[in-house]
């Protein structure tokens, strides 16, 4: 897919060590606002799921792919990144999603 101005949902789902799940509560809670200002972010929020409490998801729009990328190799993203990825129990998934054409 291009990096054309075509809005997209990005969804990472994340399954934390029980024990390491409060750390990163708050860490989220300190870095979201940092992330909805980058450029081309629309909103991004955190939700766990309910049968198994410590696999969460941030859900992010994003104006373009573009935006998401540059996110992706921002400052923020590699230093936060760095620190989530050392308290995963299993490998995280991501889903970069846009409205099919009609």
């Amino acid at each position: 897919m291009s990096t054309a101005k075509i809005p997209l949902l990005r969804i990472v789902r994340m399954h934390f060590r029980p024990d390491v799940l409060p750390d990163f509560m708050v860490m989220f809670q300190e870095t979201q606002p940092k992330i909805a200002e980058m450029p081309g972010c629309l909103s991004v929020e955190l939700k766990q799921d309910i049968a198994q409490p410590h696999v969460v998801y941030t859900l992010s729009h994003w104006e373009s792919e573009a935006d998401l990328n540059a996110y992706r190799r921002s400052d923020l993203f590699v230093q936060t990144w760095a620190k989530t990825k050392a308290m995963f129990q299993e490998k995280p998934q991501a889903f970069s999603l846009v409205q099919p054409e009609r």
